[in-house]
């Protein structure tokens, strides 16, 4: 029964994206992105590559798998890499990244495609990310008898798989040759539900990820020029609800002499326009790039807020904080990624809706995060940092690094299962 309901899922979601292509940008590239998808992986992969193939749902996925796959590149040089991406938000951003010899878009799920899909790419090792599963890809890649892993996987009773298809869930996980959990809270409930044993707690390789970066941080020069020196307060991965709350702000951080950035989720021209006339004093990152030399003649203390327009920065950007803003928590999906603003040792705030993301509310436990409800308690965390900078500010700085580095570590449970099972050889 289940079977046929996901078959006409699958039927549905392929013809509704179809229909949704002709209004939608992003639907548009999820659907052109994957013409003549077999094709081009054939034209791509010799049958005589050995190759590991990397599955990620979007960029939050990709960052959790890359420091996985980078290690294995550096320790098993002799096989090479394909990642798919569901979603283009994450293809869109990594289709050129470097580390990989190929980045393709996953072709929709379904028995035909799986088969010619795991035919092209014959894979020695698959491993996906986090939580997307797609039925016959398992299926066949547990027929063909390819290991199989799921990394950084987390699991709630809240999730609608748990829910009503639990039977449908219990085939899936099956066939992971073995699971890494980030939390034993995931492992709690696999026991309750005495759905897999195959699993091991491993943590989150996004602090692996987050502590690399932070490492081998090189300065942005165009940051600094419009930093100036000054204090900043970054906001991070926005949507319209959080800036609208940061807008109510804008008069404390210019009291304050704190300047602004904005990082926002999406950075499509509606929403760069939504912005620009919350903030019209504000400049896009772009044109001050293109001519920071004329901002710097006017006085670069006369630009207090910046918009970033592009992708693939924030991870960086939040070493020149002050104050970190992490989006997301005034909407019902909940905040972003809190670890990248925490690794570089910043207080991270963020609205009310934290409690799907583990790190996010550990974070919160150890005091090196904060949750504001409003504008105003906003304007009230900002002045008690400001006024107890030596106490208060210190601390939680201290305590959200603390937090990252004791977490670190999955990656190298990850590479050691590998290793020892002999899943890649060297030879």
């Amino acid at each position: 029964m289940y079977i046929i309901l996901y078959n006409i899922f699958l039927f549905l979601f392929r013809a509704g994206a179809s229909v949704y292509s002709l209004f939608n940008e992003k639907a548009n590239k999820w659907v052109n992105g994957r013409k003549n998808i077999f094709e081009n992986l054939e034209a791509a992969i010799s049958k005589d590559d050995k190759v590991v193939w990397m599955h990620c749902a979007s960029l939050g996925e990709f960052e959790q798998g890359r420091p996985v796959l980078e290690k294995l590149k550096t320790d098993f040089p002799n096989y090479k890499f394909l990642i798919t991406f569901f979603s283009p938000s994450g293809y869109e951003v990594q289709k050129n990244y470097k580390n990989a010899e190929w980045v393709f878009y996953l072709p929709i799920d379904g028995a035909a495609n799986a088969r010619r899909f795991l035919e092209i790419v014959h894979p020695s090792l698959v491993i996906f990310v986090k939580y997307e599963f797609w039925y016959y890809y398992l299926k066949k890649i547990k027929y063909r008898k390819i290991p199989l892993l799921l990394i950084s996987a987390v699991f709630s009773r809240e999730m609608p798989s748990f829910k009503w298809i639990r039977s449908f869930q219990i085939k899936m996980l099956s066939r992971f040759e073995h699971i890494f959990l980030q939390n034993e809270g995931s492992a709690i409930l696999l026991d309750q539900m005495n759905l897999v044993k195959n699993y091991s707690i491993a943590g989150d390789t996004r602090f692996d990820r987050v502590l690399e970066i932070a490492e081998n941080f090189q300065p942005i020069e165009v940051i600094e020029k419009f930093c100036a020196g000054k204090k900043v307060f970054i906001a991070g991965s926005t949507w319209s609800e959080d800036e609208s709350v940061i807008r109510k702000i804008a008069e404390t951080l210019i009291k304050n002499d704190i300047k602004l950035i904005i990082a926002p989720h999406e950075i499509n021209e509606s929403h760069l326009a939504e912005i620009k006339k919350l903030f019209p004093d504000s400049v896009l990152y772009s044109e001050f790039l293109k001519d920071s030399s004329s901002f710097e003649k006017q006085g670069t203390e006369s630009t207090t807020c910046l918009i970033v327009d592009n992708y693939g920065m924030l991870s960086k950007l939040y070493y020149y904080a002050y104050l970190c803003f992490v989006g997301g928590g005034f909407t019902s999906n909940g905040v972003h990624n809190v670890t990248e603003a925490a690794v570089f040792g910043k207080p991270v705030i963020s609205g009310p809706y934290i409690s799907k993301y583990l790190e996010a509310v550990d974070l919160v436990n150890k005091k090196g995060g904060f949750v504001v409800n409003d504008a105003s308690e906003l304007i009230k965390l900002i002045e008690d940092f400001i006024r107890n900078e030596n106490d208060c500010y210190n601390q939680s700085s201290k305590a959200s690094y603390t937090y990252i580095k004791e977490n670190a570590g999955a990656v190298l449970k990850i590479l050691n299962y590998i290793q020892v099972n002999r899943l890649l050889t060297k030879l």
